[in-house]
């Protein structure tokens, strides 16, 4: 046999050999794809599980266990910002629901109540990681949705803990300006993305409802906003949003409230504590808004025995809750004082 036949030989055999091996390279390629996509469907489900075991802690005033099952979202996936966003929510929302009794509502900001430093602290060590790791996949994928809307989740939070916990304003108006400016563009990238909307709707509601000098000063700023806008945005996130659902709900109460809109606020309270029964609070804002609802309806001269037996059956109920410790207990009787002089005045 010649060298040039014994070459192509050679050649043949390493043709075939080639053609033999290629499909077991695709096909192994595919399998480490396709476990690669399982394991993060697989990773995405369990952070969908720990958030929403969460937040059902987290509303029901278990502060210990919400906080557990961020944690675990945070070591499961360390450069996913949602753990830490989560982490920042509790103790805005701790702080505000501990700082009830110094206000007649739980979420408008009114008061005189002293921010806990440790809480502080602890909320802004996370809402630094939650930009930071929002920022840092932006870095990388300019255009993901996630990380934009984690940003602006980041920077919302930022801003309401700093206006209705430690009362600075102005700061506050940055970081909510910021949040808007990112969470708009999430719309623009995603439509559907709902959630996004809760941070738009509340500061076209905020900005709308300033005194006509303030909405002045607003406008040289840049801001604008629309109560009506507002409110439709708030009430679509309830019903389209996904884990800004029950968070639109709480900040309706108090808004409904300030419209008097007492029967919706009635409504939403009812549909939070309902959902949540562990959660006193909102029963204590059912009630609120019932009062503020009977009295309207005595100055109408229209009936008001359902609503009246309603808000008698929440105090009687929460009175006789053996569960709540001496300072719960003063702070129900207190409201159901309240409410009767409220009552006593129409």
């Amino acid at each position: 046999m010649t060298e040039v036949s014994l070459n192509r030989l050679q050649f043949i055999g390493s043709r075939d050999r080639i053609y033999k091996t290629l499909p077991m390279k695709i096909i192994v390629s595919i399998l480490i794809t396709f476990v690669c996509v399982l394991t993060a469907l697989s990773q995405q489900a369990q952070l969908d599980t720990l958030r929403a075991e969460g937040y059902q802690a987290l509303y029901n005033l278990d502060y210990g266990g919400a906080r557990r099952r961020f944690h675990k979202m945070v070591e499961l996936a360390p450069e996913d910002p949602a753990g830490a966003q989560c982490l920042a929510s509790s103790f805005w929302l701790q702080q505000l629901n501990e700082s009830y009794q110094f206000k007649g509502t739980i979420y408008s900001g009114d008061g005189k109540d002293k921010s806990d430093r440790r809480q502080t602290d602890e909320f802004r060590k996370w809402i630094r990681q939650a930009k930071t790791l929002s920022e840092a996949r932006l870095k990388k994928e300019p255009h993901n949705v996630d990380a934009l809307y984690y940003l602006g989740a980041a920077e919302g939070l930022e801003a309401a803990y700093t206006a209705q916990v430690e009362k600075k304003y102005v700061a506050a108006l940055r970081a909510g300006n910021s949040a808007v400016d990112h969470h708009r563009e999430v719309i623009k990238l995603s439509p559907d993305y709902h959630d996004a909307e809760l941070t738009i709707g509340l500061h076209n509601y905020v900005v709308g409802s300033l005194s006509l000098p303030l909405k002045m000063i607003a406008r040289t700023m840049g801001v604008s906003g629309s109560k009506k806008r507002g409110l439709e945005t708030l009430e679509r996130v309830t019903v389209e949003g996904k884990w800004a659902r029950d968070l639109a709900r709480i900040l309706l109460i108090d808004i409904y409230k300030r419209e008097k809109r007492h029967e919706d606020a009635v409504k939403m309270a009812r549909e939070l504590s309902e959902k949540y029964p562990r959660n006193y609070l909102y029963k204590l804002q059912m009630a609120d808004a019932l009062t503020l609802q009977i009295a309207t309806l005595r100055k109408k001269k229209a009936p008001f025995k359902v609503e009246e037996t309603e808000l008698q059956n929440i105090f009687t109920a929460l009175s006789r809750d053996k569960s709540f410790d001496s300072s719960t207990r003063n702070l129900i009787n207190e409201r159901w004082t309240l409410a009767r002089q409220q009552l006593s005045e129409h």
